[in-house]
């Protein structure tokens, strides 16, 4: 598989839709789709009607008709629910989850890599996270099915997927250790996955699949290092991701110090070997602060095959994020003048994962992330949800976001819940599926949104073409491409040279 310049980086929840990955695609380079909770975008989407038809288009090419016909029959609205109807509900995932779930999905994820990849032959990624072990499984066999080109995972030390692609590759059975609180050194606790359980004779059916390769997603030497000496299974390159890019970030290493703002305090211990990581062999990529094409080339004379870039795409017109949150922040980036400025926060507490996580204040100040302190803490999707071994043996699910007494009964502390607040429903809203419910005083309440992006935010104003106020995939690349790019009577010249 050819080197890909430019990974376009993979932002839950759909915020990395299709429609992005395929345009990125189509442009000679690596797009990449979310596989974070993908099956509650779905059902979101059929929900909303499937206006467009695409989704139902997409599961009309899925190997096994009669699972389709039962996900539309539970989820497909005619015409789309009212806005006052809330959306449907999966089960949630445990560590036996059921066959309905894993086969959800499965049909999730093979959906959105099929669209992404319709029509051209382009590569595309699936993004995964660590964190969120109890999905994966059933994600990685449905993105396969769909002939998935690369598997990119960060959020944890994701050892055990090359032997589960391996696997999955000829439709075994497949298993996954899972990180437990609690649990003593001799516990091996584990998801189990077994396509024919799911589809019987779908194997048959379809032969063998595609193995796609993997590039985990680290942040440090010694990360790389272990995974490669530890993995069942071939590596065949890492993204090295830094403080500053969007999302989750990996926890500083040594003592927690915050700066005076209450944000982790990132130093040299942080900053990746390059020369070590040469000597590894692999290609990797360089991802945070990258979204132009000096810091391109940085790159690529430091060695590395290529950049991630995730902010740049978050917000151009293919992303799935919500229209009027791209264009509320975009309006002020461009019209910034000191007294209303965009800025990005890395909470230490806001994900209940634990892992700093970056928030984009609009107005300027930390009194904005109140609104999420004051929502009903409610969990009802659960794709964060940590595993805990209880006194009395059992397995346990709890999340600092739930209500508190709920928390602490599960033997979490009120310390852990201050400042944290559901990021599974709020980025949910961020892509435009907000959950609407009626309180009990008979009033709605409709899920607020939560926006991520890296630093260089105030930088992506730099993609905005002459009198425009939005810009498109093709206009990242473009910028990320070229040093100076040609104006002609108050556009830019919109001729891509070869990727490369």
């Amino acid at each position: 598989m050819p080197l890909p310049t430019i990974i376009q980086g993979g932002m839950g929840v759909a915020i990395s839709n299709w429609r992005l990955a395929r345009t990125v695609s189509e442009l000679g380079h690596l797009g990449v789709v979310s596989g974070t909770g993908i099956s509650r975008v779905m059902i979101c989407r059929l929900g909303d009607g499937d206006l467009d038809g695409q989704v139902r288009y997409a599961l009309s090419h899925f190997p096994d008709q009669a699972a389709v016909t039962e996900i539309l029959d539970r989820y497909f609205v005619h015409g789309g629910k009212r806005p006052d109807q809330p959306y449907k509900n999966s089960p949630v995932y445990t560590v036996t989850p059921t066959k309905r779930l894993d086969m959800l999905t499965v049909i999730a994820n093979f959906v959105e890599v099929f669209l992404a990849k319709d029509g051209h032959h382009g590569l595309v990624g699936v993004n995964l996270l660590e964190k969120v072990q109890l999905p994966n499984l059933a994600s990685l066999y449905g993105a396969m099915l769909a002939g998935v080109d690369v598997v990119l995972m960060g959020a944890g030390i994701p050892i055990q997927i090359p032997l589960v692609l391996d696997k999955l590759v000829k439709h075994e059975p497949v298993s996954y250790r899972l990180d437990v609180q609690g649990a003593d050194p001799d516990d091996d606790i584990r998801i189990h996955f077994d396509p024919e359980r799911i589809f019987p004779g779908l194997a048959l059916e379809v032969g063998l699949l595609k193995r796609p390769q993997f590039l985990p997603i680290i942040s440090s030497f010694v990360l790389a290092q272990a995974l490669l000496k530890r993995s069942e299974g071939t590596i065949e390159g890492f993204v090295i991701e830094g403080a500053i890019a969007g999302g989750h970030n990996a926890p500083p290493r040594g003592p927690l110090v915050l700066n005076e703002l209450g944000e982790p305090v990132y130093g040299e211990k942080d900053v990746v070997d390059l020369e070590k990581m040469k000597q590894l062999g692999l290609p990797f990529w360089l991802a945070g602060g990258y979204g132009n094409h000096d810091q391109l080339q940085k790159a690529l004379d430091a060695g590395a095959a290529g950049i991630q870039v995730g902010t740049a795409f978050a917000f151009c017109e293919e992303s799935g994020m919500a229209p009027m949150l791209k264009h509320s922040v975009l309006s002020r980036i461009l019209n910034a003048d000191g007294a209303d400025p965009v800025r990005v926060f890395t909470s230490p507490v806001a994900s209940p994962t634990g892992f700093p996580f970056k928030v984009v204040l609009q107005q300027g100040t930390l009194s904005e992330l109140s609104v999420y302190e004051q929502r009903s803490r409610i969990c009802d999707l659960s794709f964060l949800r940590t595993i805990y071994k209880r006194p009395d043996g059992e397995i346990g699910y709890r999340c600092p976001a739930e209500p508190i007494k709920d928390y602490v009964r599960k033997g979490g502390t009120v310390e852990d819940t201050v400042g944290t607040t559901c990021l599974c429903n709020n980025l949910a809203a961020t892509a435009g599926f907000g959950q609407s419910r009626i309180l009990d005083n008979g009033s709605m309440y409709v899920e607020p949104p939560i926006i991520t992006s890296g630093d260089d935010l105030p930088k992506v104003g730099q993609h905005v073409r002459v009198g425009k106020t939005s810009y498109t995939a093709q206009d990242v690349i473009e910028c990320l491409q070229n040093s100076k790019l040609e104006e002609v009577s108050g556009t830019v010249n919109t001729q891509l040279p070869e990727p490369g």
